[in-house]
């Protein structure tokens, strides 16, 4: 297409068109801003009313339980949080008395047995006493070197009065450990 006009007219030309494009782009531009508007009027609207309904079950739940119930509902779950915290303290400083028992016996030697086992949990010591029956005087002074090689089993103590008898002897001992807990 050839265009006859004067460039006056053609310069007027596209100014006009410039202009009406301007327009039409600010036209859109003021349409997107106000329904962008209508759409945050309409979520604060509907989240408003959203609250006022959640308010009103509030308030229809504390006349239904009263505030002293749920007072008293409050206490009870702290009561439970607490015996939870008590509970789990218990249970990280249990001591496995299996494995205790494990090695004491591994120290044994053959024809040596314990008939009595005791511990008492103190200051962050476990003290064991043993009793048992060794056959002859030289089960027992082993007994007594392998409890000694043993370098968990501290302050080892045999009565005098287990060295008496040279057969056939009931025995006793107590030691001192540092107690074997599992993660």
């Amino acid at each position: 297409m050839i265009n006859l006009l004067p460039p006056e007219e053609k310069d007027k030309l596209l100014l006009e068109q410039k202009k009406r494009m301007s327009i039409i782009l600010w036209f859109l531009v003021l349409f997107f801003i106000i329904c962008l508007a209508l759409i945050l009027f309409a979520a604060e609207i509907y989240l408003k009313s959203q609250l006022e309904s959640q308010k009103t079950i509030l308030v229809e739940v504390q006349e239904e339980y009263g505030q002293p119930e749920i007072q008293n509902l409050k206490e009870e779950i702290k009561e439970a949080n607490s015996t939870l915290i008590k509970l789990n303290s218990f249970y990280q400083k249990k001591i496995y008395f299996a494995e205790i028992l494990e090695r004491v016996s591994q120290t044994l030697p053959q024809g040596t047995y314990l008939t009595n086992f005791s511990a008492i949990f103190s200051k962050e010591v476990l003290k064991i006493s043993l009793s048992g029956f060794a056959p002859a005087r030289e089960n027992l002074f082993e007994f007594k070197q392998n409890l000694g090689k043993e370098e968990d089993f501290k302050e080892v103590f045999f009565p005098p009065a287990n060295w008496v008898k040279p057969a056939n002897i009931d025995f006793s001992v107590t030691f001192e450990l540092n107690p074997v807990r599992n993660p």
